[in-house]
């Protein structure tokens, strides 16, 4: 198949195309600057330069089946825009119609929308987020993804175009910067975490679970749309989590058991309040719609995912 990615040289978009490459198809790489694809298949991955970020002169497109839309407006520490609910609209909902027209001149007939567990919100309803469940986003990157979804859905309505929305949590994988990143060095130093008491887990996917997800519903043979939640389906505690980092790097996991209450009390003397809820806080989401639904299966299991991570991390300073 025919498929074009926008966001193509960022950390999902080059294992988006690479796992579309290696499927044999052929990938059309939407880019801010050129050569971010250069590492990938020559034969099969063509780059197309865009000028702005809300791809309001976004030059045609060559023809295609299927859109994979992944660039987007993220979150920006100490966002100072003046008006920053505008700022993410503006790329993450009119940038989204934006990408939509121009695909369905080239001809495409799906477009596979990346999403985030953030347009579902912070926390969870006592257990997994569903798909049909009553969203309530918080953030702007939330409230602009999730009306995204629906800006895209009533667009492939009216215009006969599918549209396939999935939502990750936390990606991960070689690369991965952040909070991740961050967790690995202290890991990997051997420093002491108050974590070894907080057992709520979370849901995260590796990036070529991800991928493999997208280049799935992209490119299935049956009719495909709708919403889908994709992890790795194995949900670990953040002290299981540093536990199989620390089995990654060969070290010990130096885990303290401080009650999750003194780390929130902590969290408010702190000003750290959003961050301490996000490491003692359950956020898990049902993905068993899109296995046995559609019956995808993630090719990595979570043990992997860490493995190749760590890897990547420590090959990445030699």
């Amino acid at each position: 198949m025919r498929v074009i990615v926008t966001g193509a040289n960022g950390f999902v978009g080059r294992a988006t195309c690479t796992a579309l490459c290696d499927a044999g198809h052929d990938v059309t790489a939407l880019v801010r600057r050129p050569g971010g694809c250069k590492s990938l298949d020559g034969e099969r991955v063509h780059e197309q330069v865009i000028a702005d970020d809300n791809f309001a002169s976004l030059a045609a497109l060559p023809p295609a089946d299927v859109l994979v839309h992944l660039a987007a407006r993220v979150h920006v520490m100490k966002d100072s825009a003046g008006d920053p609910l505008g700022e993410y609209r503006a790329v993450n909902v009119e940038g989204s119609l934006n990408v939509a027209r121009a695909a369905l001149s080239a001809g495409v007939k799906r477009l596979v929308f990346i999403s985030s567990v953030k347009a579902l919100g912070e926390g969870e309803p006592g257990r997994p987020w569903r798909e049909d469940d009553p969203p309530a986003p918080v953030d702007p990157y939330g409230i602009t993804k999730l009306e995204a979804e629906r800006a895209l859905a009533g667009f492939g309505r009216e215009q006969g175009m599918e549209v396939v929305v999935l939502r990750p949590p936390l990606v991960y994988g070689p690369g991965v910067r952040a909070n991740f990143e961050q967790l690995m060095r202290a890991v990997e130093r051997g420093v002491p975490l108050p974590l070894g008491s907080i057992d709520a887990r979370r849901s995260m996917v590796y990036v070529g679970n991800l991928a493999d997800a997208i280049r799935f519903v992209g490119t299935r043979a049956e009719p495909t749309d709708g919403v889908f939640h994709v992890t790795d389906g194995d949900d670990l505690s953040v002290a299981q989590m540093i536990r199989a980092l620390a089995q990654a790097f060969d070290k010990p996991a130096r885990l303290l058991p401080v009650p999750a209450s003194w780390l929130r009390a902590a969290g408010v003397l702190t000003g750290r309040s959003a961050q301490v809820d996000r490491l003692t806080s359950p956020l898990r989401m049902d993905s068993s719609r899109l296995r046995t639904g559609l019956g995808w299966k993630p090719p990595t299991t979570v043990a992997e995912g860490i493995a190749r991570t760590v890897r990547a991390f420590q090959e990445a300073r030699r």
